[in-house]
């Protein structure tokens, strides 16, 4: 695509919207969709500008029971404050909403999976034909439309999912359990099958670009396991689902919390094309050594406290600093930036800049 000057009337006639939980973003009037600029990115052409967080839509429709029982649902038809409760996921293991954490986590103590060898018997498979995808697709035809990226969520992954079955001790002395790897394998396996189903479903209902893959793999100090590990026992089956993915023209995002950045290359060898890690791993680093291999999601340096005030100045600073530093390599080494919590001077400044630095 050709380069497209930027045109001051493009933040001046911006409104400003509500992005993410609620915070405000603004939407500018570009001159390309931001689905066919964040699409540019993922496919390592120079965009316009960098992608902004309301660029794109979050989709966790309630046609998936997960989404329900997490309390976690963005649709058309989000869930009202009294039905965030949790409840059965779609294999009808019950969660319990906890207010202190804003979401659902299975109550510990009574697994109902005590040795994967046994999940044949123990663990009953979702039907998802008999999910109401037209209705759901009908409900969310305007929410997912007017130009903006459709990225769709399965928030259970594997090791997640695994937890769900067996509670966290039991679910990682499984992965390195010579008795039940084989188990654990063939379970995986069939898991990578459903979401597979489940991606055709969103392709069908909704029309996704990318699929949000949510896959806790470490704490706040360090992973959960080593990278042997991973690429033995997980690896396989999150590149099982991200080739099917790319082979259906949907980009793969792996949402994957923890100090993580010692199992990056078992992401860049599953086929992710991006990870928006927390800000604890060593970014700068990661950056380096594998931003040509891994779209990152970048923070910004600004030091922010959630429900405070950031200064105006230090904000459009801050988003001057992030261009300078990441435009001039953009082609080789792509980045996405982390939004959560800045203010509208910071998201209208990226969008400012960017376009000039791309487009001049």
């Amino acid at each position: 695509m050709s380069k497209i000057p930027f045109d001051p009337a493009e933040v001046e006639n911006a409104v400003e919207v509500p992005g993410f939980l609620g915070m405000m973003t603004k939407r500018f009037q570009t001159p390309i969709t931001p689905r066919e600029n964040y699409r540019m990115v993922y496919e390592h052409k120079v965009p316009l500008w960098i992608p902004l967080s309301g660029d794109s839509v979050m989709l966790t429709p309630r046609v998936d029971p997960d989404n329900v029982a997490r309390c976690f649902c963005f649709e058309a038809n989000p869930l009202k404050p009294e039905e965030m409760v949790g409840g059965p996921d779609k294999f009808g293991i019950e969660w319990e909403y906890v207010p202190m954490v804003n979401g659902s986590m299975v109550k510990p103590g009574n697994p109902t999976l005590a040795d994967v060898n046994d999940w044949k018997k123990v663990i009953k498979f979702p039907d998802i034909e008999t999910w109401d995808w037209e209705g759901s697709k009908a409900a969310n035809a305007e929410y997912v439309s007017g130009g903006r990226f459709v990225s769709a969520t399965i928030l259970t992954g594997f090791y997640e999912r695994l937890i769900s079955f067996m509670d966290f001790e039991n679910a990682a002395l499984a992965l390195i359990d010579e008795d039940q790897q084989d188990a654990v394998h063939e379970l995986f396996d069939a898991l990578a099958d459903l979401y597979i189903k489940m991606i055709d479903k969103f392709i069908y209902a909704y029309g996704i670009d990318q699929l949000s893959f949510h896959d806790d793999w470490g704490s706040q100090r360090a992973p959960f396991f080593s990278l042997a590990t991973v690429r033995e026992m997980i690896v396989p089956y999150i590149k099982k689902v991200s080739d099917y993915c790319h082979s259906r023209g949907v980009f793969f995002d792996i949402h994957s919390c923890g100090k993580n950045e010692l199992l990056v290359p078992a992401y860049i060898e599953g086929g992710c094309d991006s990870w928006n890690g927390q800000a604890m791993n060593d970014k700068a680093m990661l950056y380096e050594k594998y931003g040509d291999k891994l779209i990152l999601g970048i923070e910004s340096d600004l030091q922010i406290t959630m429900g405070q005030p950031v200064d105006k100045d230090l904000a459009i600073a801050s988003a001057k600093r992030f261009v300078d530093k990441y435009a001039a390599n953009y082609s080789k080494k792509p980045v996405f930036a982390s939004a959560f919590g800045v203010p509208v001077d910071y998201t209208e400044t990226l969008y400012r800049e960017s376009r000039k630095a791309f487009n001049g």
